[in-house]
């Protein structure tokens, strides 16, 4: 049994993201403790930012005549590839940044994307158990005052849900920044209830996320 982790968090040691997909690897190791983890830190290990360029024009061009390069990002795309595919479930842990996406993680699925075997034609990663963790840090609600500001989740829910056909459990917490930003420090107690609230929600979906592979 394998469980594939990506950690997305640019600080590790403050990573209200990693805490929560802490929780939810916790469940996964109770059930399954022979099992294995294989991590890819996208902080600690960032993909390079001109892999998929590489990846896209080396597959545009002849094996034997792509350049050093072409050939690394093709490699490591397939490298990619490997660790979704051969994973038993997947567990995503990835924070807002700036009102969208981690720059690291999209390099990583972009690269990821250029594998012909999880192209949305395929189907080695459809219905394949996942768990995505995404944190906040302020609030974009429906009726917040930066309603609408929050546009990463709904990103990573279409492509690891719809393009990659994963079955997909969220754990979503928002307010993090409560505690850190003193112009959030009015929203302690709805901040608290939200954290609660993710970790809960975390040990399920991670008691899930382990039942689904007990067959």
């Amino acid at each position: 049994m394998t469980l594939f982790r990506l950690d997305a968090s640019i600080l590790p040691a403050s990573s209200a993201s990693r805490s929560l997909g802490d929780l939810v690897e916790a469940e996964w190791t109770a059930a399954h403790p022979t099992s294995t983890v294989v991590r890819r830190d996208l902080a600690a290990d960032p993909v390079p930012t001109t892999a998929w360029q590489d990846a896209v024009q080396g597959g545009f061009t002849p094996e034997n005549e792509r350049t050093e390069a072409q050939r690394e990002a093709t490699a490591l795309a397939r490298t990619f590839a490997d660790e979704l595919i051969d994973a038993d479930a997947l567990l995503f842990t990835v924070p807002l940044y700036n009102y969208g996406v981690s720059q690291h993680f999209k390099t990583w699925f972009d690269l990821a994307y250029t594998e012909p075997r999880i192209d949305p034609q395929g189907t080695a990663l459809r219905g394949k158990p996942a768990t995505l963790v995404t944190v906040l840090g302020g609030n974009y609600a429906e009726g917040s005052p930066k309603e609408g500001w929050d546009h990463s989740t709904a990103w990573l829910r279409r492509v690891l849900e719809d393009v990659w056909g994963l079955d997909l459990r969220i754990v979503h917490r928002a307010f993090t920044l409560v505690g850190v930003n003193p112009a959030l420090d009015a929203f302690a107690e709805p901040a608290a209830e939200l954290k609660r609230d993710a970790e809960t929600a975390a040990v399920r979906y991670g008691r899930e996320l382990a039942e689904s592979r007990n067959a």
